[in-house]
């Protein structure tokens, strides 16, 4: 399970994700709670293990907006909408996760669409914590490596991965205090709960 914590702002934010064992941070260069500039941000990963992948969180960067971030920050993988992409210069060697949102539609089908390599699947709005519909992300698991966020908690994470088998796991607004604010503590027991769960049922 490849276990991603969103939003950070903070070293003590930053030392805990590492700590408890996550696999990538995520950093919002958007208009958000949680938006840092790239040069903080650089702050932030100076000195990070190699084995953590430094994500750039975006929503409809311009090609100024995005050369700057990856100028000053230099992200192991670009995150955002996956019409962007189309636009951005994205070096080969960087990592793309495109982000899809949920939408409600009773008739949801997704099998026969071309999905890329590793995609990321949410609620309808990003950073509010909305839940998509699991059975939705659950068909889109079925067909590529797929990252679940939105709404997901400490608390759900095991029924989550359980229900749809992701990939990874997204988590931003599920271990804070306050919108952009993170709880050390929950940022740990996020982490120890998809651990937890990925060993028995490993798919």
């Amino acid at each position: 399970m490849f276990i991603k914590i969103c939003g950070l702002k903070t070293e003590a934010a930053v030392k805990a994700a590492v700590d408890a064992g996550a696999d990538a941070l995520g950093f919002v260069f958007a208009d958000s709670p949680r938006r840092v500039t790239p040069e903080h941000a650089a702050t932030l990963t100076k000195g990070l293990p190699s084995r953590i992948v430094k994500v750039a969180v975006m929503l409809r960067p311009t090609p100024a907006e995005w050369n700057h971030v990856r100028a000053v920050f230099a992200p192991d993988w670009l995150q955002t909408d996956a019409d962007d992409f189309a636009l951005l210069k994205v070096p080969a060697s960087m990592g793309r996760l495109p982000v899809y949102r949920d939408v409600d539609n009773k008739d949801f089908d997704r099998a026969d669409f071309a999905w890329p390599e590793h995609v990321l699947f949410e609620g309808a709005r990003s950073g509010a914590g909305m839940q998509p519909n699991w059975e939705h992300a659950a068909q889109i698991a079925r067909h590529t490596c797929m990252m679940l966020a939105g709404g997901l908690t400490p608390e759900n994470v095991q029924e989550a991965i359980l229900h749809v088998h992701p990939w990874g796991v997204d988590v931003s607004s599920g271990v804070e205090v306050s919108p952009g604010v993170k709880d050390l503590k929950r940022i740990a027991a996020f982490v120890a709960a998809a651990r937890e769960i990925e060993g028995p049922h490993a798919v």
